[in-house]
């Protein structure tokens, strides 16, 4: 008998039809002897609906109120599927996120999970009673419902199978598994059977949304298995799991891309001691998150930093340099947002010379500009032109032999 956590996103229970099909699902899993947790997200559209009513209400809502609001996308389906199990004779209890004991701190909307007290979770399993657990919520430690940002059910899912223990959790979605590529951009992108929760984690922050980041460091911090697979079919998925757990060697496992960047300038920047700081800091205080940075020495004491931000918040972190320019005597700012961020992505990279090379060269060839470069022990990330983008994913792609043959 194993334990497994099962979560379900939004495009698998969007109307009652695909709730009974779930519920087949944990059913055939229960049948076979497993002791199951589920952990549901809200139906699909639901809370960019939620989000829609109180913004015509009020554009700026206080954001407790709007995360009880949205705790009822999943308190419904986490219902719906308990009564539905229940009505097909399998014992199902639905808890909100505060009855499964998922304690957070209390940043609303982004709130993380501190920790999860397993003794009610337990006590259900351990009478073979199956639990559906409304996910991308929790708790503070003031009784408040929060909730844990886009994605938030994935993050939800992994941590309760850590604490509780779990043997493996499975991530059911509207794709069958984690893709060398996104096959939209690549048609010869190939399923992978394994990956490593390093390449995942990189995946996941460089622009694959297969699943959330936060759910793939909990899987690495507590070495829990994750099944990434299909709701809508029954063949086997991808497995995020430990790099020594025998999947395929190759150097570059994975080419990602992101179009959801925007690069800023400063120019004639004073290059003294602490104007670093004068120019991050409030970027940072603005909660806008830096990616790639890169300095160009000048003559005369003077220097060009370069640093790209989220598209969405481009407007916001222009505005804050143009400031910033101002007091630190910088010459001017200017930024650009038709860009993309391309990288290639393989634990194989540390051991393997020659990949930048490679990448480096196969751009050239079809002529595609690099404005930006960045790298780690197992990721090289290229900024370029947005409009080179799939060409850029498919030309890489071949290069290092990821394509399937057709």
């Amino acid at each position: 008998m194993s334990l497994i956590v099962q979560k379900y996103g939004g495009t698998s229970v969007a109307d009652l039809e695909r709730i009974r099909n779930v519920a087949d699902r944990v059913a055939q899993s229960y049948d076979a002897g497993n002791n199951v947790v589920v952990v549901i997200s809200a139906m699909a559209g639901t809370t960019d609906n939620l989000i829609d009513m109180a913004a015509r209400i009020n554009a700026r809502p206080v954001k407790r109120e709007l995360d009880v609001l949205l705790a009822t996308g999943e308190q419904t389906t986490a219902a719906l599927l308990a009564i539905t199990l229940n009505s097909m004779n399998y014992p199902a209890q639905s808890l909100m996120g505060h009855q499964a004991q998922v304690r957070t701190d209390c940043d609303y909307g982004n709130a993380r999970i501190l920790d999860i007290s397993t003794t009610r979770i337990e006590k259900l399993v351990n009478s073979r009673i199956i639990v559906v657990i409304a996910g991308f919520q929790g708790c503070d430690s003031a009784g408040n419902i929060t909730t844990l940002g886009r994605g938030g059910s994935d993050t939800s899912a992994v941590a309760i199978a850590a604490a509780i223990k779990a043997d493996l959790c499975e991530i059911y979605t509207d794709v069958d598994g984690i893709y060398t590529a996104d096959p939209n951009v690549c048609p010869r992108a190939r399923k992978l059977d394994r990956i490593s929760y390093d390449e995942m984690l990189n995946m996941s922050s460089l622009g694959a949304k297969v699943l959330q980041i936060r759910s793939v460091g909990f899987a690495k911090k507590y070495n829990v298995p994750v099944h990434v697979r299909s709701s809508f079919k029954l063949e086997e998925g991808t497995m995020v799991v430990n790099e020594d757990n025998g999947m395929e060697r190759l150097f570059v496992t994975s080419v990602t891309h992101d179009k959801n960047q925007a690069r800023i300038t400063l120019k004639k920047v004073p290059d003294q001691p602490g104007v670093a700081a004068k120019i991050f800091t409030p970027i940072a205080d603005a909660g806008i998150i830096v990616d790639m940075i890169i300095q160009n020495t000048r003559a005369g004491g003077q220097t060009d930093l370069t640093f790209t931000v989220p598209e969405a918040d481009y407007e916001k972190a222009i505005a804050i340099q143009k400031k910033v320019a101002e007091e630190i005597g910088a010459d001017k700012v200017y930024g650009a947002r038709n860009i993309a961020k391309v990288s290639v992505i393989g634990v194989g990279m540390r051991n393997h010379s020659g990949v930048a090379s490679i990448m480096f060269n196969t751009l050239a060839k079809e002529n595609i500009n690099i404005s930006m470069i960045s790298t780690s022990e197992i990721r090289i990330s290229c900024i370029i032109e947005e409009k080179y983008t799939e060409l850029a994913v498919q030309v890489l792609h071949t290069a290092f032999g990821l394509d399937v043959e057709r």
